[in-house]
């Protein structure tokens, strides 16, 4: 059985900094396994973030250069570095893994899901 669960949410004033953390079990989050980050704010859809995809890390458009993803292999535990956070950047973060052949940075992409932690950025 695959679990993923996310810590590391909270409310940060803009252009703070959180790091998230993942910590799965039932499946390893090395060498060339797939996990990534969603997220999800109200009324929007859940959408990619960042993932390791076969290895490489990959990340969206509207991260890029503030969001980092790691991973600690020992520990089997997946990180989202997040900085210069924004108002936008508000939502409800889940860890993802497990390819299921779709796009990365669509749900449909993951099989296993976390339960998610929020993060808030007051203006």
């Amino acid at each position: 059985q695959v679990q993923l669960v996310e810590s590391g949410g909270g409310s940060v004033e803009a252009g703070g900094s959180l790091t998230l953390s993942c910590v799965v079990s039932g499946y390893s989050v090395a060498n060339k396994n797939c996990v990534g980050w969603f997220r999800q704010a109200p009324g929007k859809e859940r959408e990619g973030v960042a993932a390791f995809v076969i290895g490489t890390p990959v990340s969206s458009d509207s991260v890029k250069g503030r969001f980092t993803i790691s991973r600690d292999n020992a520990k089997n535990t997946v990180f989202l570095q997040m900085t210069n956070l924004t108002p936008e950047d508000a939502a409800m973060y889940y860890c993802a893994a497990g390819w299921a052949g779709g796009r990365w940075n669509t749900p449909l992409g993951f099989n296993w899901w976390g339960q998610g932690t929020q993060v808030t950025v007051s203006s």
